[in-house]
């Protein structure tokens, strides 16, 4: 029998959408004591005036993030902006499990790290994706003991639940994909600007990041050459659409030669058949966002159009847990040798 273990987990970036998230989910997860909540602009502020859901840690005071605030924890997240943790995490010791929400250390590749962030690589990191169809290692066992874990972009964990089964077992060409996604809110992230405001958000859908200029396209590459493509070619279009929170990323790809269109269901079906988190649903039920919601679920459906000769795959996830925050606790649990479900939802709040 598995003995319940006590760690203290501090979070940087406690007032924003995913830090918030983080703390949610660490309150109900039985091995873990919360302990410093810090940011930066909001330092001395209650918790409760940033996250008021947040009833069992409202009276927290928010601390600045400093090496010294972050020092003594078991477990730090760093839910901080793009560029800003690299030098916190340089500053804590080896011996500390470091969960990266932002985006410093997804990367592999120096090159494409500044081609589409312009800055200075800071190295590469564990990468948080657990179903990740690696094969030696597994992503699990890459994930087993680490102490610097880098979590997936949120766009990226949905494209890459989606059609990764398809590439991973040969039945798709990723040189022709093609994904077009439905992103709340949220993703936009919390900082107050004109666009992202509800008079201009609501009742209207709005593309961005058009033409290939999203950040999260080298890693969504990067992970489909890790399940074994050997050409990858995408085009990613995010579209914002008036809800606060999910992802429904819709991807195609061209079939591959001679695969009988008939088989290709089986490919997901046995990809995802044990996964606890990522679910295909029953043949003719599409993956809705809201059935997701607040939950550490992927739900994925596939579809074969064979006058097009193109296998359709929809994912839908919550974009602050399963893409975010979920993922952080469910590496987590990896690193630290607990089981990998531990304080994790599957159940989505509807409607």
């Amino acid at each position: 029998m598995f003995m319940h273990m006590s760690v203290t987990v501090a979070v940087s970036g406690a007032s924003g959408y995913a830090g918030g998230e983080v703390l949610r989910l660490l309150t109900s997860h039985p091995d873990v004591e919360i302990g410093a909540v810090t940011a930066f602009s909001s330092a001395g502020d209650r918790l409760g005036s940033h996250q008021p859901h947040l009833r069992s840690l409202a009276d927290r005071t928010i601390v600045e993030t400093t090496a010294a605030t972050l020092a003594g924890h078991d477990v730090v997240v760093l839910a901080l902006p793009h560029g800003a943790s690299a030098a916190v995490a340089a500053e804590l010791g080896p011996d500390t499990l470091v969960l990266d929400c932002g985006a410093d250390h997804r990367l592999v590749d120096p090159a494409a790290w500044s081609q589409f962030y312009g800055t200075d690589h800071a190295g590469s990191w564990p990468y948080g994706l657990p179903e990740l169809m690696t094969a030696n290692p597994t992503q699990r066992q890459t994930l087993a003991g680490a102490r610097r874990v880098a979590v997936p972009g949120c766009n990226v964990a949905a494209v890459t639940l989606g059609i990764q089964p398809g590439v991973a077992a040969g039945v798709v060409q990723a040189r022709d994909l093609v994904s077009v996604l439905a992103v709340g809110y949220s993703g936009a992230g919390r900082a107050a600007k004109s666009h992202l405001m509800a008079a201009e958000g609501l009742g209207t859908a709005v593309p961005y990041a058009v033409g290939g200029t999203h950040r999260h396209i080298p890693e969504i590459e990067q992970n489909l050459r890790a399940v074994g493509a050997t050409e990858v070619s995408l085009s990613f279009t995010p579209t914002l659409v008036p809800m606060a929170r999910g992802i429904l990323a819709t991807t195609t790809a061209r079939l591959a030669p001679d695969v009988d269109p008939a088989t290709v269901r089986q490919v997901w079906e046995a990809a995802y058949v044990d996964e606890p988190f990522v679910q295909l649903l029953p043949a003719g039920q599409w993956p809705t966002t809201v059935a997701t919601q607040g939950a550490n679920t992927a739900l994925v459906q596939v579809a074969v159009d064979e006058r097009a000769g193109r296998v359709v795959t929809v994912c839908a996830l919550d974009n602050l847990v399963k893409g975010t925050a979920g993922a952080a606790i469910q590496s987590m649990n990896l690193a630290l040798g607990l089981p990998e479900t531990t304080g994790l939802p599957v159940e989505g709040v509807a409607p």
